[in-house]
């Protein structure tokens, strides 16, 4: 189907969009659009261009016989501060506070547009490093690492705290919990995860580390490497951190539960950009 090139312009924008991180051969477009690949290479030229000034990412071209082009996305330090402004707006809402200290997030989880604007920054963060999969443990992580996930164009792997029979035989171990310091389990079906990925561990909170820690472990039984860890909000007030690199979005400084105060503040993320 022949396209006039604003057409052309739009679908393949589109197309970007909708699979970033996925190798496109120039011949995929040149001919479902009926065009000369010298042509479609101008188009990308122009569609780069936009992406780079707007701050939505860029395009990668891969020469030779097996390559083509990579949509690689991106977000703006004033796009990722505004959102982090946002999330700190909205955790330190007094209503938040549940008993023994702890914060609600559920529904910032549960709004589609902030998780997504979550996701795209963390894969821009973490755009530069080698990542096979995108690994949180059940069950409030997995929103966020399925947003990080599509960006990325990886899948996503679930740590659990008890097995299932529809995932067969499973890796565990026991870990301390950086914060009660009580032993728990925590396992990964074996099906789940190739021997020798590099994995990009998220999670929603993260007070000293001990989660985060475990799934660490854990992926040293699979020889698996840690590509990089992000969390959401992180605990400021803790004695020993179990964890030493990490990308946080949103940091806990204070929770007054008499007065019903939390402080929050931007997180390290800006360290890594």
């Amino acid at each position: 189907m022949k396209f006039r090139r604003s057409g052309r312009l739009i679908d393949m924008t589109n197309y970007f969009i909708q699979n970033p991180q996925r190798l496109i051969p120039l011949t995929y477009f040149a001919d479902k659009y009926d065009s000369a690949k010298s042509s479609i290479s101008e188009d990308m030229a122009i569609i780069k261009q936009i992406f780079e000034q707007q701050g939505i990412g860029t395009l990668v071209t891969l020469p030779g016989a097996a390559g083509g082009v990579k949509f690689i996305p991106k977000m703006t330090n004033e796009e990722a501060g505004q959102l982090v402004q946002e999330l700190c707006g909205l955790i330190e809402k007094p209503e938040r506070l549940l008993p023994g200290g702890y914060l609600y997030l559920t529904d910032i989880l549960g709004n589609p547009r902030v998780v997504n604007k979550i996701g795209r920054l963390y894969a821009s963060l973490f755009a530069n490093r080698k990542i096979d999969v995108v690994m949180t443990v059940a069950t409030k992580g997995i929103p966020i690492a399925y947003a990080v996930a599509q960006y990325l164009d990886v899948p996503v792997v679930i740590v659990r705290r008890d097995s299932k029979v529809t995932e067969g035989s499973t890796v565990s171990i026991n870990y301390v919990s950086g914060s009660s310091k009580r032993i728990q389990t925590m396992l990964l079906a074996k099906r789940s995860l190739a021997v020798g990925s590099n994995v990009l561990i998220i999670d929603d909170f993260m007070k000293a580390g001990g989660t985060v820690n475990g799934m660490v472990s854990l992926l040293e039984e699979f020889d698996a490497t840690v590509a990089g860890i992000g969390v959401l909000v992180e605990s400021e007030d803790i004695e020993e951190r179990l964890v030493d690199e990490y990308v946080s979005l949103v940091q806990l400084t204070d929770v007054n539960i008499k007065d019903k105060q939390i402080r929050v503040q931007e997180g390290n993320y800006l360290k890594y950009i």
